[in-house]
C-alpha cells in the first residue's frame, strides 16, 4: 500500500489553554502554574496564549504514573 503524505495524521504545533486542559486532564490553574514555572512552553499571538504541543507531550511523557506524589496528612 502506498502511503500518501496528506493521509498522515498531522499534529498541531500549538493548542489553546482550554485544549491543553482537555488533553492533559489537568486544571486550568495547574496549566498556568506549569507555564509560569517554565515546564510548558508558550507563544503569545495577540491576546491568545498558545501552548506548544511538543511541550505538552514532553510533560506527559516525563511524568511517571507508577511514582505518584504522596499526599501529606496536612493536605487531606
Amino acid at each position: 500500500m502506498i502511503e500518501r503524505a496528506w493521509e498522515k495524521k498531522i499534529e498541531p504545533l500549538t493548542v489553546r489553554i482550554s485544549t491543553a486542559v482537555r488533553i492533559t486532564g489537568l486544571s486550568r490553574s495547574r496549566i498556568y502554574e506549569l507555564i509560569q514555572s517554565g515546564d510548558l512552553d508558550t507563544v503569545k499571538v495577540g491576546r491568545a496564549t498558545l501552548v506548544q504541543y511538543a511541550s505538552l507531550k514532553a510533560l506527559t511523557a516525563s511524568r511517571s504514573v507508577a511514582d505518584p506524589q504522596p499526599i501529606r496528612s496536612s493536605e487531606r
